[in-house]
């Protein structure tokens, strides 16, 4: 009785994201400025882990400067949200026009053409993450691979496998199926697709500075990068005021990474992501507990 419960109000949750994405996207931004107000108030405990990362990130503001980019946080936050309407229903062609790129988004089709060389795309977790993804589907023909956390709700998970799949030929993988069949599709030539900046626990992870502090860092991307011989891009995307869309950045391919030390890697990895945050701190993904996962004997920060 209570799945069927939860698979209704799922349902309905899911009926009104279909009605949100007829909404011009100034008013929908709008709705999730406001709703991101209230989140803030409400949601104390990822209120708690967001300020907690920023003040171990940021130690430079005062905690008024702080709590001031916390609450514009979470209007992004909700934003991102209620903006996944749009990803998973709108037309494409809409989604076109509000998706800008810049950058080299065909480098991916023309290695494989050319090199026969797959890509990875390094793509650290700001709140347009999910942006990114339909990008690499709408601009460049070259297929992808993702790994995806399924969710416990059996409804909401097809909700979200099917929303980020729709664009494109992309394949999805299931985090606790390994990553043998990630490497197959690698070796047909499909990119890459690798938000890599979570704390996902300290098996094949290292602890590397990230702004300072020792943060369980994974040291797939590296390894598989340099087995598989793959070109590394990194992509950034970026949710722009008001109604005015996002952004998509596909950067320059890194020519020093991976190297043959996965620890110092990671800890590249690590540095790229502080200089991409600085420059827009309030849209990275701040109630993520990227400490959880502590080094042996040191006490935990989340309190």
């Amino acid at each position: 009785m209570k799945a069927m419960l939860m698979n209704g109000l799922s349902r309905l949750l899911l009926a009104g994201v279909w009605l949100l994405h007829w909404l011009p996207l100034p008013l929908l931004a709008a709705l999730g400025r406001a709703l991101g107000r209230l989140l803030f108030l409400l949601a104390g405990a990822r209120r708690r882990v967001a300020l907690r990362n920023l003040e171990l990130c940021l130690p430079e503001l005062s905690a008024a400067e702080r709590l001031v980019l916390a609450r514009e946080h979470f209007q992004w936050l909700a934003r991102s949200l209620l903006e996944r309407s749009l990803l998973w229903h709108a037309p494409a062609a809409r989604l076109r026009r509000l998706i800008h790129v810049e950058g080299d988004v065909l480098l991916a089709e023309r290695t494989w053409q050319q090199q026969q060389r797959p890509t990875l795309w390094l793509v650290p977790h700001f709140l347009a993450v999910d942006v990114a993804g339909a990008a690499c589907q709408l601009f460049q023909p070259r297929p992808g691979v993702d790994i995806y956390a399924p969710q416990s709700n059996p409804v909401l998970d097809a909700a979200l496998l099917r929303g980020r799949s729709r664009l494109g030929h992309d394949e999805f993988y299931r985090r606790q199926d390994g990553a043998r069949a990630v490497v197959r599709a690698i070796k047909r030539g499909l990119a890459f697709f690798n938000p890599a900046d979570m704390d996902f626990g300290p098996r094949d992870a290292a602890f590397v500075p990230f702004f300072g502090h020792p943060a369980a860092t994974l040291l797939a991307p590296s390894r598989m990068a340099r087995g598989l011989n793959m070109l590394v891009q990194p992509v950034v995307a970026e949710m722009l005021p008001g109604g005015q869309g996002y952004v998509v950045r596909f950067l320059e391919p890194w020519a020093d990474w991976p190297s043959d030390d996965a620890v110092a890697d990671a800890a590249a990895m690590n540095r790229f992501i502080e200089a991409q945050v600085r420059r827009c701190p309030a849209q990275y993904l701040w109630v993520h507990k990227r400490f959880k996962t502590r080094p042996p004997g040191e006490p935990p920060v989340y309190g």
